[in-house]
This record gives C-alpha cells, structure tokens and sequence, in this order.
C-alpha cells in the first residue's frame, strides 16, 4: 500500500532550485547585451546558495525533501523529490556552473566599444537553460516530466556545439542532434509502454508495481538504449569528440562535465529507483562490458589524437565507462549488500570528480589554445613554463581521472576496486587497472609536452586572464579535495533509498 506523499518543508527550495535559472531567461530578453552579463553575476551565486540550501535540508532532515505540485499527489498530480545523490549532483552542477561563468566572461563579454554582439547573449541564455534543465532533471520523479528536463538539456546543450558558426561545428552539431533525437524517440517510446502497462509514470509509484514481465523489460530496454545515446557509451559515442572539440571552451566544459551526466542519472533512477530488483545479471553484465569498452577503446584513441581538445574529449568517453560499473557492483543495494554501498559511492565520487577534472582540464586546454592560436599537441613545448597556474590546472586535473592518490578520482577507483574484489567480479578490476594506465599515457604525454622545451622559440602569447585561470584552477582543486571527505559523507549518498 502506497503511502500519501506530502510536501515537506524545505520543498519550496526544489521548485526554487528550477525556476530560478529560468528567471534568469526571461529577464535576458528584456535586458540589454551587456546586461546579461551583470545578470549572470547575479543569478549564479543565488543558484549556488540554493543549492547549498538543498543539501542542507536533505542532511539535516535525513530524509527525501519533496514538493508536490499544485498540492495534487501522484498519480494524479507530479512531485519534486531530492534525496542524496540529487542534492550532491545539484551542488556539482552550480559549482561548475558558477566556475565556468567566472570563465566564460573573458570569452563572451560584450566590448564597450563595439557594438553588441548576438553570441554572449546566447551563450548566457544556454547556460541558464542548462543549469535549469539539469535541475529538473535530478529532482524529477516522473518520467514523462523527466522526458521534458532531458529535452530542454538537450536542445540547450546542442546549440553550445555550434556557437562559433563553422562549417565543421555545425556538422558537429548536426550529428549530435541526430543522436539526441534518436534517443529521445526511443525514450518515449518507453515510457508510453510503461504508463499503458501501469497507468502511471511516477518513480516511486512504479517501484511497487512493476513486475518482470516482457513488456516492462522491453519499455525499459528501450528507454536505457535512448539514454546510452545520449551519455554517449560505447559504440554510440561518435557524436562526442567532433561535439566536445569544437564547442568553445566554456561550452565544452559544461558539456564533458554535466551534460552527459544527466542522462546517465536517469539510467540509474530507472533501474535502482523505478524498477528496482528488474536489472538481471546479464544486463548489468552487458552495461558494464560497454562501459569496459569505452575505458579501453576511449583510452586508446586518445593516445592517438593530435589536438588537446580531442584528446580531452576521447577521454570523457574513457571516463565515462568506469560509471558503468555501478550497474553489476551495486546491483544488492536494495538487499543491504555492503560491498554494494561502498560500489555506489564509488561511482558517484567517479561522477562527481570527472565533473569538476574535465571542466577544469577543458578550461585549461581553451586558455592554451587562445595564447597559442592552437592547441596541436605536438607544438605544446614550452607553453607550461609561460602559463603555470593554467598547467597546475590541467596537471591536477589529470592526475586526478588517473587516480592518483589523494585525489578524488583515486578514491572512486579504489572503492571501485574494492567493490570488485569482494563481488568476485575480478573482471573489472582488470579493466580499471589497465584504464588507469591508458589515461596515466595520455595525461603524462601532454605534461610532457607542456613542461618540455620548445625546437623552435614560442611567439609572443595572447594575453590571457589571471582570473580564468583561477577559475579552472578552482574546478581542479576540488576535484583533488573530493580526495579528503571522509567515508563517513558517503553515508549522505544513501539518503532517500
């Protein structure tokens, strides 16, 4: 028997957490170009402080905080729901939203002296419509309404891609739509077959009537193929590089670090929260043989790359694999398994710290590129010893989607592989190690490169922004902080489970 869901009392921060970036939208068609920008000054501290505000109330509360719109409970009506790894996930997204913002106004800010330009206006707008669509996305628990966040993700996302109008980003783009819609159709198609089963599409609702039956399986089979799409796994990940590489700077930082990540969220909300107990053996088997996959081949093709920025993104498709592994590790967490808790925080640390690494480690690339005029690896010699702070960036940074200890990509590896031993699933293992030194090869390669001398003197640089630097120096070190929580938090991750 179902029980009444009511709001609770810090549910109006939820509602709070997905109209506030929306308010920052409108006001930015009734603002001037420049205005915007001192817009953005403003809502993207509030958007942290709210989020900061969610997490408190979750910690402290120790329970879900829900907000049940226009007081008409499911199935009739939706509710917001933040539990755990939703508060974490929304604290991730506005400390990467606020960082890349920081970075974003020596890119897209509007001259004084010239006339306004269309582009930082748009940028703007997509990064409010980004951090919104995100929002909805992790505080959602319908699916239907979760289709919406995932599209308003989507169509923000995609025009990131070809901000710069060249031939080669809108190809890029292009594609990267075609996937996504792709994904979307079957998504959908999912989902109508999982309200005609069971008349409702309500997270917690579904949880206590789905049944193992084909039409479940298959509605289920087709939602998580949408959504691999969309995170880009192995072998659906050829929009990923030419999108990631091309985008500007800012723009591939939120998409590497949050985009793909949200429809990866809701594979788990779909096969933990909606149809706990269904994921079988073999299938939790077969999205960690694809997510073993992207580790090696992404790792491998990113050894091979010639531009920083590819390489960079050939490795987004590495690290996103080793999320995968949640899936077989963490398969008795509705059982009480304690090796599956600790597979559980290992995966989302493995999130969280990608995250803040590969926005810093794209930052970093873009302020290499914009005083180079390029980012050819081969010609990299030199440019460490001229920029250090945006090399102590992208060092710290790679270290930690090596796993270097005390980073916090060490310690998602490590709880990992300790998941691994103690499931017997010695198979894992084996391809984390390994991982690891592919990205340990591409990593030290460039540090190489960056630390050694140049055949020929370096040009005179672009100048480049101390307080950009800074920017993508904070996303790293807190990507090596992550290292230093202690296991006890993780306990926090379980939360409304």
């Amino acid at each position: 028997m179902s029980t009444t869901i009511t709001t609770t009392a810090s549910g109006y921060l939820l509602v709070l957490a997905i109209m506030w970036p929306v308010a920052g939208i409108m006001l930015s068609f009734v603002t001037s170009g420049r205005g915007v920008e001192r817009l953005a000054c403003v809502v993207l501290p509030v958007g942290f402080g709210i989020a900061v505000a969610v997490l408190i109330a979750v910690a402290q509360g120790g329970q879900s905080q829900i907000y049940v719109v226009g007081d008409w409970a499911p199935p009739l009506g939706i509710a917001l729901r933040a539990d755990g790894i939703s508060a974490a996930m929304m604290l991730t997204t506005a400390i990467v939203m606020c960082a890349t913002g920081l970075f974003a106004q020596g890119e897209f800010s509007q001259p004084s002296d010239l006339p306004e330009a269309r582009s930082p206006v748009v940028f703007w707008v997509l990064l409010f419509a980004i951090w919104s669509g995100l929002n909805a996305l992790v505080l959602g628990s319908d699916l239907f309404n979760l289709y919406v966040a995932l599209e308003l993700l989507t169509f923000a996302a995609v025009p990131l891609v070809c901000l710069k109008g060249q031939k080669e980003t809108i190809e890029a783009a292009l594609r990267y739509m075609l996937f996504a819609l792709i994904g979307s159709v079957l998504y959908l198609l999912g989902a109508a077959m999982i309200y005609g089963a069971y008349g409702t599409l309500d997270i917690g609702l579904l949880s206590e009537r789905v049944r193992p039956d084909p039409a479940t399986l298959i509605a289920a089979s087709l939602m998580t193929v949408g959504l691999l799409a969309k995170t880009a796994l192995f072998p659906l990940h050829l929009w990923l590089p030419p999108a990631h590489a091309g985008a500007p700077a800012p723009g591939s930082a939120l998409l590497s670090a949050l985009v793909v990540k949200g429809s990866f969220f809701l594979i788990v909300r779909i096969w933990f929260d909606a149809m706990p107990g269904l994921l079988s053996f073999a299938a939790a088997q077969l999205l960690a043989a694809l997510g073993a996959a992207a580790i090696l081949v992404g790792g491998a093709l990113a050894l091979r790359q010639k531009r920083l920025k590819l390489l960079i993104a050939y490795s987004t498709i590495a690290q996103i694999g080793y999320l995968f592994f949640i899936f077989p590790l963490a398969a008795g967490l509705t059982a009480g398994i304690a090796w599956s808790g600790i597979a559980w925080t290992g995966g989302w640390l493995q999130l969280f710290s990608h995250a803040l690494s590969k926005a810093a480690m794209f930052m970093a690339a873009g302020l290499i590129a914009e005083a180079l005029g390029h980012d050819r690896i081969a010609e990299l010699g030199g440019i460490g010893r001229r920029l250090p702070i945006t090399m102590l960036a992208f060092g710290l940074s790679g270290l930690s989607l090596v796993g270097v200890p005390p980073s916090g990509g060490f310690v998602a590896k490590s709880l990992l592989l300790m998941a691994t031993v103690m499931e017997g699933q010695w198979w894992w293992a084996t391809v984390i190690i390994v991982g690891g030194l592919l990205a340990g090869g591409y990593i030290f390669m460039v540090l190489g490169r960056l630390l050694g001398s140049s055949a020929t003197p370096l040009a005179s640089l672009a100048p480049v922004s101390m307080r950009r630097e800074l920017a993508a120096l904070s996303l790293a070190i807190c990507a090596v902080l992550l290292g230093f929580l202690p296991l006890r938090s993780s306990d926090f991750l379980q939360i409304g489970r």
